[in-house]
């Protein structure tokens, strides 16, 4: 059985990715938690920002936790 080869990313939901696996959050505040936990841990993070169906928003942490 062949592996599916795409990832459909979920509308409105904050994303990030840790180590090449992508994970996403509902709220703001929970994924810059998660985030923050995640990179004190000295795993490889990067954000990705909000999926609006097309492309990525608020790409930059910072833009999020102001």
């Amino acid at each position: 059985m062949r592996r599916k080869q795409s990832y459909s990313y979920r509308k409105d939901v904050y994303c990030f990715s840790i180590n090449n696996i992508t994970m996403f959050r509902e709220t703001k505040e929970a994924a810059i938690a998660t985030y923050r936990q995640y990179e004190r841990l000295g795993k490889k993070v990067e954000w990705l920002g909000v999926w609006n169906g097309k492309k990525f928003e608020q790409n930059t942490i910072t833009a999020v936790s102001q």
